[in-house]
């Protein structure tokens, strides 16, 4: 049987500073997610690190758990696999003063 997949486009040449996150998606069908976070222009400061988040509602928010490093350079990817998250994720970051990225992230959802 071949499983099901998406593809979703969470945050296009959004510039990310300070506290940052990506627009909520419903992926309630899927059992595993992978996410991905490119830069797309050459990255000011060191950025840090981002989480995975997920919702009971897609408006409140908690840590999953899962933390992995943003992109230091232009086009270096960031990415993240999840299990188990229920139905909303999002990516958030909390960025050091002076840093910034400019992102697209992309989540990879298969049942």
């Amino acid at each position: 049987m071949l499983r099901e997949s998406f593809a979703a486009i969470v945050a296009r040449n959004e510039t990310w500073t300070g506290k940052s996150a990506t627009e909520p998606y419903e992926a309630g069908w899927a059992s595993e997610a992978v996410v991905f976070v490119r830069a797309l222009k050459p990255v000011t400061g060191k950025p840090g690190r981002a989480r995975i988040e997920i919702s009971p509602d897609g408006m409140r928010w908690a840590p999953e758990g899962t933390e992995f490093d943003l992109p230091t350079e232009k086009d270096g990817v960031g990415f993240a696999r999840v299990e188990r998250f229920g139905t909303w994720l999002r990516v958030a970051a909390d960025l050091p003063d002076g840093a910034a990225v400019t992102v697209l992230v992309t989540l990879h959802l298969k049942a």
